[in-house]
C-alpha cells in the first residue's frame, strides 16, 4: 500500500506505477453471485459441467465482475490522506483482452496517469491493469477516474 499525505504527493507520484496487489482466487462461488446481482447467467459462468465442453474449458468470471474489484483492488494499493473521501467518477477506456478462468489467481498493477484540479477536487486517472497468474495478456485493463473531495 502506498500512503500518500495529501492530493499534492500523489500528483508528484504521476507516472509511477503502483501495486502489485495480493493475488487473490477467483470462486465459482464469487461468479454465481455475480451472475445473480446482475441476472446474467450466461452457462459459460454459472454451468460448470456444460463449460467443461465450451470453448475455454470451464467456467469463466464475467468481464464486468474483472472490472468490478478495481476499487478494492485500489483500496489495497493507494491510500490519500488529508481528504474527505474518494468518489468513483467513471472510466475512460476498458479492454477485456483475456477471460478469467474460475480458480485463476489475479492481481491489479496501476499506472498514475494524471491529476488535475477541478472545482469538486482533485481528478486523478489510474491505468489499472488485471493480470492472470501465469497468463501474457491481462484479464482487464481500464483507465478509472477517482475525485478526491477536498476535507473541509
Amino acid at each position: 500500500m502506498r500512503t500518500f499525505a495529501n492530493v499534492q504527493e500523489l500528483k508528484a507520484a504521476v507516472g509511477e506505477t503502483l501495486g502489485p496487489t495480493e493475488w487473490r482466487i477467483v470462486t465459482q462461488e464469487q461468479v454465481n453471485l455475480f451472475a445473480d446481482a446482475t441476472s446474467d447467467h450466461q452457462w459459460i459462468h454459472v454451468d460448470v459441467e456444460r463449460a467443461k465442453e465450451g470453448p475455454f474449458g470451464g467456467t469463466i468470471a464475467h468481464g464486468y465482475l474483472s472490472l468490478s474489484l478495481l476499487p478494492s483492488f485500489m483500496f489495497e494499493m493507494v491510500q490519500v490522506q488529508g481528504i474527505a473521501m474518494g468518489v468513483n467518477f467513471g472510466l475512460n477506456k476498458v479492454r477485456f483482452p483475456r477471460p478469467v478462468p474460475v480458480g485463476s489467481r489475479i492481481r491489479a498493477t496501476a499506472e498514475l496517469n494524471d491529476v488535475k484540479g477541478t472545482p469538486a477536487g482533485f481528478l486523478s486517472n489510474l491505468k489499472m491493469t488485471i493480470e492472470i497468474e501465469g497468463e501474457k495478456r491481462p484479464a482487464c485493463i481500464a483507465e478509472t477516474l477517482i475525485l478526491y473531495v477536498p476535507a473541509e
